[in-house]
């Protein structure tokens, strides 16, 4: 699949998505099924490196609505869990999907993203969009008299111009129209950086847990574990950014080995483990926009907001946008008179599932929030809804809501106790465990 390179100066379409990740791929193929005219540039050519290699149980019911969930096990990793690992603790924590309150949610895939989003950006094109590859968008503009227009360059210089009626933002990082309309703000909450590598070697859990993801934390907050189907592992360490700037004149490969040092869960695996190539350091990646909607547009993915990668949130949070995202553009086309409240409701519901998982995301270092996740208990069900939550069950009506509020509430007092421990001694730690009989 290439790119065209002799197309009309002006081509007209009713929508035209920026970005063929996995957002933009989805919300493509939707569009162009439903007999839309659908127009997909993105300025890398596929199969492309990008990092975010794990995937969510409840991604699953979308690869089926797509078509393409044959495809994604073929190269897939079966993920059955996630493994905790503290310092703090004599022994580790391995959860399993199926312990959820959704038994049926028990696996998902860990991928080459390389390999994951080709399979979406040739189903989009075999679904009816046009695709274009190495061609990146330079402006927009939304012309008084309505819908918008994109000033493109290829590969080989050539200027493309496209008109369309509606817009889709799924650039990710590059956050497109966040940036042109200085919308995008640092996400003060919560600011991190990460540094990765791949590896082979790597030591693996044994078994069925073999692909399931682990975290480590350490000191400066914590590391990712993702084994592949090819045998490489992806490792990435997650902290502040200041960290990663101030590395006392090291390299970001020799900065990244001195941070794997510094957890010796993680080093311990890796210690027979070869670096493959340079590791990678980003800048503070969390952000997100003043607004992901507009009369002509909609911004979807990691193009609006991205929060901490714990709990690969990433591809499944993009992917749904990306099937939320088509109804509203469909009700923008076909009935406008509904188009404001669809953009609405769109960004509510978009940044009511960020808020899901943000609450855990900014305490995912806390010795409080620690102590629970290494906790084995299930006491009314609690277990089982956070597990369902970290398997992407963002539905609001989703019975797991009133257990979270729990979970919630035994963080507070557990923080409290905490608190008052300083004062008066220690007291009795809340934890997940049913009481002793």
């Amino acid at each position: 699949m290439s790119s065209e390179s002799t197309v009309d100066m002006t081509a007209m379409a009713d929508v035209l998505v920026i970005g063929g990740g996995p957002a933009g791929s989805t919300i493509a193929a939707l569009l162009a099924q439903r007999g839309k005219s659908v127009v997909l540039v993105d300025k890398d050519r596929h199969p492309r490196f990008h990092i975010g290699e794990s995937l969510l149980p409840f991604s699953l019911p979308l690869f089926d609505l797509l078509g393409v969930r044959e495809k994604i096990e073929a190269i897939g990793m079966p993920k059955y869990g996630i493994e905790f690992v503290s310092p703090d603790h004599d022994k580790t924590s391995l959860l399993e999907f199926a312990e959820g309150w959704h038994k049926e949610m028990d696996l998902s895939y860990q991928v080459r993203r390389s390999e994951f989003d080709h399979v979406l950006i040739e189903n989009a094109q075999a679904r009816g969009a046009a695709v274009y590859q190495g061609v990146r968008v330079d402006a927009v503009e939304f012309p008084p008299e309505g819908g918008v227009v994109a000033l493109a360059t290829a590969e080989d210089g050539t200027q493309r111009r496209w008109e369309a009626r509606f817009l889709v933002d799924a650039t990710g990082r590059d956050t497109f129209l966040a940036s042109k309309l200085q919308l995008k703000q640092r996400n003060r909450r919560h600011e991190s950086a990460a540094i990765y590598g791949h590896f082979s070697g790597a030591e693996r859990l044994k078994g069925r847990a073999e692909g399931n993801i682990s975290i480590f934390w350490f000191d400066q907050g914590w590391f990712w574990s993702i084994p592949l189907a090819d045998g490489t592992t992806s490792i990435g360490a997650v902290c502040r950014p200041e960290k990663i700037k101030n590395r006392n004149g090291q390299d970001v490969t020799a900065f990244f080995r001195t941070l794997i040092a510094s957890c010796p869960a993680l080093a311990a695996r890796l210690r027979n483990a070869t670096l493959i190539g340079e590791a990678t350091a980003t800048g503070n990646y969390s952000y997100q926009s003043d607004t992901m909607v507009g009369e002509r547009y909609i911004m979807i993915g990691d193009a609006s907001a991205f929060i901490d990668p714990v709990f690969s949130t990433g591809v499944h949070l993009a992917m749904s946008g990306a099937f939320k995202g088509a109804d509203v553009v469909m009700t923008c086309l076909d009935h406008p008179a509904l188009a404001k409240q669809a953009l609405q409701q769109f960004e509510e519901e978009a940044r009511q599932d960020l808020a899901r998982f943000s609450w855990f995301i900014y305490r995912i270092t806390s010795p409080a929030i620690r102590d629970l996740f290494m906790a084995s208990g299930n006491v009314f069900r609690m277990k089982e809804a956070v597990l369902s939550l970290l398997a992407g069950d963002t539905d609001p009506k989703s019975p797991i809501r009133f257990r979270l509020r729990m979970f919630k509430g035994l963080y507070y007092a557990k923080m409290l106790g905490g608190k008052i421990s300083g004062r008066r001694g220690r007291p009795p730690s809340p934890s997940l465990n049913p009481p002793a009989r």
